[in-house]
């Protein structure tokens, strides 16, 4: 993941806080067990972080973690799981019909560092790494 790390080195943060954000989240994927991570960088566009269990066989990821880069001075995150891999309790997350590779999928936004949504991002990060893990 040396691409990975060289993309958070070189990235310089602003007050929003989105690296340190990101940071959590990736260090959070990276802890798990039995995963492959494929990070997809395109300047301009996204940084797509995109952990996949070794259980599964039907989809190539359980989450995306992207860093949307259309502006590099006000970078933002959204998170998007597939809508059967995770609860969303607080109705925190959007509905994207056929949006996440074809499926349905919910995407959580941030674009300043929360630590309270970040705790349940780490949840619904979790929740899925279970629902993977299972071949859900």
């Amino acid at each position: 993941m040396e691409n990975l790390k060289l993309f958070i080195e070189q990235w310089k943060d602003n007050e929003s806080g989105i690296k340190k954000a990101f940071k959590e989240i990736s260090d959070h994927i990276l802890k798990m067990d039995d995963i492959s991570i494929e990070f997809n960088a395109r300047p301009g566009i996204t940084y797509s972080l995109r952990p996949v269990h070794k259980n599964q066989k039907k989809r190539s990821l359980f989450a995306m973690a992207d860093v949307i880069d259309d502006d590099p001075e006000a970078r933002w995150l959204s998170v998007c799981f597939y809508g059967e891999m995770i609860n969303d309790p607080e109705e925190l997350g959007d509905l994207i019909p056929d949006g996440l590779l074809g499926e349905d999928g919910y995407c959580f936004d941030l674009d300043e560092y929360d630590y309270d949504k970040l705790n349940y991002l780490k949840k619904r990060l979790d929740e899925a790494y279970a629902s993977a893990e299972a071949e859900l």
